[in-house]
């Protein structure tokens, strides 16, 4: 067994056979839906037919809707997650998509009084949801003797997931629903890989949904221009945000006006490296603090290249705050001067520390009190410091000659599953405050596929006013609300 995970394999006998489940009901104004509400396991096998391990999920399947009986044959299902990797499905479910909804009001943090609430915003409307959770995250757990290296990789996991799909799928009896998929984050580039895979499997898939997408990897690597191009429109919204750049002007003006200047001048400029004259270059520094509100000689002293972690700690400096990753508008106390440590700093995200708690006691009420189900096991919310370094990001790009990258560009793979399966239908979510997977590196990616017309015509692109977990942000949730209807019932 590889050592490289520290990650702990479960005894699968300690693991409960027996799924829980219950009939509610959800009820939002003149609205509602009957629904059977289930917890359990899939057993994943994999080629061999060896047990891989047990993957934890929580589905909720409609029986009624609106007093009108549904056709389960016709409805569709969606199959949810978040990503990490290493991050369990509680905030999708419990934070944005899920019948129940922990109650979020604007950048205010939830209380141990939190409230949860029928969820005005949630996907169960449109369709049949199944929220699983990665192996080694939440109550999924690789089999006991199984080696973790075959799983905890880019491509195995997005096996495993393939496998899992299937395995619901006929359990369920529901090879005849519309097939959807729905990945937040990581959970985005799973699903790249992943309907290309289902795909391949000969599983008909209706539509793909991606939540605050991430393609490419080598933006994330150092010294590449293309992570300072993406960060700074999504700086520029969050200094307008706090009133220090952008008075007056329309969010999303300013949001497209600062995307022209990125991919223009801005662009260009960082193109010439040290070969820049000094005076364009303190010109360029001057314009880029107009939009992003760090002082121009900070800009200068980093060569108009400005990593996240300086932006969060020197945006609100004179108020004695630091400003989040997942959504930059909110905020908490600057870490102390002896907490030097860039990772430590890093990991220090108030857009996590807000609700992530309340999302975890929710979710335990919920199966615990009304779905009676019950684990001895822990229940691992997020154990990207255990799985996600020792993550296995090789990926054999399709169509490249002998190429195995460890910073792959799953685009490709979204380009490769929409020519085989032109009907296929991709919408694409994201923020103006999210700086873990900035807009306009997801758009800048997808621009250099050259799909044709008629593939293009099948992706939507919403991009909301709101962070990385969009769901948090009310008005965003009520708007997906209609986005998804849109897309749910297009042909």
């Amino acid at each position: 067994m590889s050592e490289q995970f520290a990650a702990p394999v479960a005894d699968a006998n300690a693991v409960p056979e027996a799924k829980s489940s219950d009939t509610l009901t959800w009820s939002v104004g003149e609205e509602s839906i009957d629904y059977v509400a289930s917890a359990g396991h899939l057993d994943i096998y994999d080629p061999q037919r060896v047990l891989e391990g047990k993957m934890f999920n929580v589905s909720y399947v409609a029986s009624t809707v609106n007093g009108e009986a549904v056709d389960a044959a016709k409805r569709p299902v969606t199959f949810a997650f978040n990503g990490g990797p290493g991050s369990a499905s509680v905030p999708i479910n419990l934070g944005g998509l899920g019948p129940r909804r922990v109650v979020s009001e604007g950048e205010k943090f939830a209380s141990a009084s939190y409230e949860v609430v029928d969820n005005p915003g949630t996907l169960l409307r449109e369709t049949d949801l199944v929220f699983l959770d990665a192996l080694g995250t939440g109550w999924s757990f690789v089999a006991d003797g199984y080696d973790k290296a075959r799983v905890y990789g880019l491509e195995e996991d997005a096996r495993t997931f393939c496998r899992a799909i299937i395995r619901w799928l006929d359990e369920n009896s529901r090879w005849g629903s519309p097939l959807y998929i729905y990945g937040e984050s990581y959970g985005t580039m799973r699903s790249a890989v992943l309907m290309r895979y289902l795909g391949e499997a000969g599983v008909p898939l209706a539509g793909v949904v991606m939540l605050s997408a991430y393609f490419d990897w080598s933006q994330n690597l150092p010294g590449n221009d293309l992570y300072y191009l993406g960060m700074l429109p999504s700086f520029a919204s969050t200094a307008q945000h706090f009133g220090i750049t952008g008075r007056g002007v329309d969010v999303d003006k300013w949001f497209d006006e600062a995307s022209e200047f990125t991919a223009g001048e801005y662009a260009a400029s960082l193109m010439k490296g040290d070969r820049i004259d000094p005076r364009e270059k303190r010109r360029i520094a001057k314009k880029m603090e107009r939009y992003i509100g760090i002082p121009a000689e900070l800009l200068l002293e980093h060569n108009n290249r400005i990593e996240l972690e300086d932006f969060r700690a020197n945006l609100l400096k004179d108020k004695g705050l630091m400003c989040g990753r997942l959504d930059m508008r909110y905020t908490e106390t600057m870490t102390l001067p002896v907490q030097r440590n860039t990772f430590y700093f890093a990991c220090e995200d108030p857009a996590g520390h807000a609700l992530e708690n309340a999302w975890y006691g929710a979710f335990r009420s919920f199966l615990r009190s009304e779905l009676g189900y019950e684990n001895p096991a822990e229940y691992r919310l997020s154990v990207w410091s255990e799985i996600g370094i020792g993550w296995n990001w090789v990926h054999d790009e399709p169509g490249m000659d002998d190429t195995k990258t460890a910073a792959p560009n799953l685009a490709f793979d979204v380009a490769t599953a929409l020519r085989r399966s032109p009907t296929t239908k991709l919408a694409i979510l994201g923020g103006r405050y999210d700086a873990a997977t900035p807009w306009w590196n997801m758009d800048h990616t997808m621009s250099q596929l050259f799909l044709p017309r008629e593939l293009k015509e099948r992706i939507t692109y919403h991009r909301y006013g709101c962070g990385h977990m969009a769901y948090t942000d009310v008005p965003t949730l009520m708007q997906m609300v209609d986005d998804m209807h849109a897309f749910y019932t297009a042909e």
